[in-house]
């Protein structure tokens, strides 16, 4: 019988994790989080090479070549088996595949264009699909995961985002219907951030304060906050799938 140490223990050494859009922000702290547990880690990116390089260099100093760089277009679907193929050569197997690569940017209603529509369905939905399907066979036998990041947005849309909005909610009902399809040998679930970090795009500061009122911890979230949501589904949550973890304060909870 495993102690209260060992059972709290995030214990990755040896296993592979795949992190899409792991260059910066979210992404780069799960990487993080999930080496300093011991995995190696395939870190993807579409066009962050220095950050990726700099990610890289940073955790291969702390473990020599623990950290393999894979660059790709996610919306160019007929090449995403071939990048599982080439990640699943580093090391010989595949346990974790975090979906966390995402387009984010308005689309107010009479604006938006099949290009928006092909942008963000494609990396928030699309992507994610045809990677686990990829994945599949490999992280079967491992007995592995699928990590999607989601959005507390998929139940309750944002305005101005219609596009966005729709995109998240159909990768929230990906992590449950691949739980069903890939169960019992591979668990799947996702992580819903709320206010974690503000957009790429400006945004007011009062805007930034109506959001944190809206929250029931009255304050701001951290991409930490869902890196370690992350690496507990990952390493110690055995009989968890098909569940979406809202990591946002509260807000979710706001009427």
């Amino acid at each position: 019988m495993e102690t209260i140490d060992e059972m709290l223990k995030s214990d990755l050494t040896n296993k592979v994790a795949l992190i899409t859009g792991g260059a910066q922000r979210v992404g780069a702290m799960t990487a993080r989080l999930l080496h300093a547990a011991g995995a190696n880690i395939l870190l993807h990116y579409r066009n962050s090479r220095q950050q990726a390089l700099a990610l890289q260099t940073e955790l291969n100093e702390l473990r020599e070549n623990s950290v393999v760089l894979i660059q790709a277009d996610l919306l160019e679907t007929v090449k995403l088996k071939a990048l599982i193929n080439q990640a699943v050569e580093q090391w010989g197997r595949l346990d974790i595949l975090v979906n966390n690569a995402s387009s984010f940017y308005p689309t107010p209603m009479g604006t938006a264009t099949e290009k928006d529509w092909d942008d963000l369905i494609g990396s928030n939905m699309k992507a994610p699909f045809f990677l686990s399907q990829a994945a599949a066979s490999h992280l079967e036998k491992q007995q592995g995961c699928i990590i999607s990041i989601v959005d507390i947005h998929a139940q309750r849309p944002m305005e101005g985002h219609s596009v966005y909005n729709m995109a998240k909610a159909g990768l929230a009902m990906l992590v449950k219907t691949l739980a069903f399809e890939l169960g019992p040998n591979i668990r799947v679930n996702g992580v819903a951030p709320g206010a974690i970090m503000w957009p790429a795009q400006e945004m007011d500061d009062i805007t930034k304060q109506r959001i944190v009122s809206r929250t029931y911890l009255k304050r701001k979230g951290s991409a930490e906050d869902i890196a370690k949501t992350v690496l507990f589904l990952a390493s110690n949550a055995d009989y968890i799938t098909g569940q979406i973890i809202a990591v946002d304060g509260g807000r979710s909870l706001y009427l």
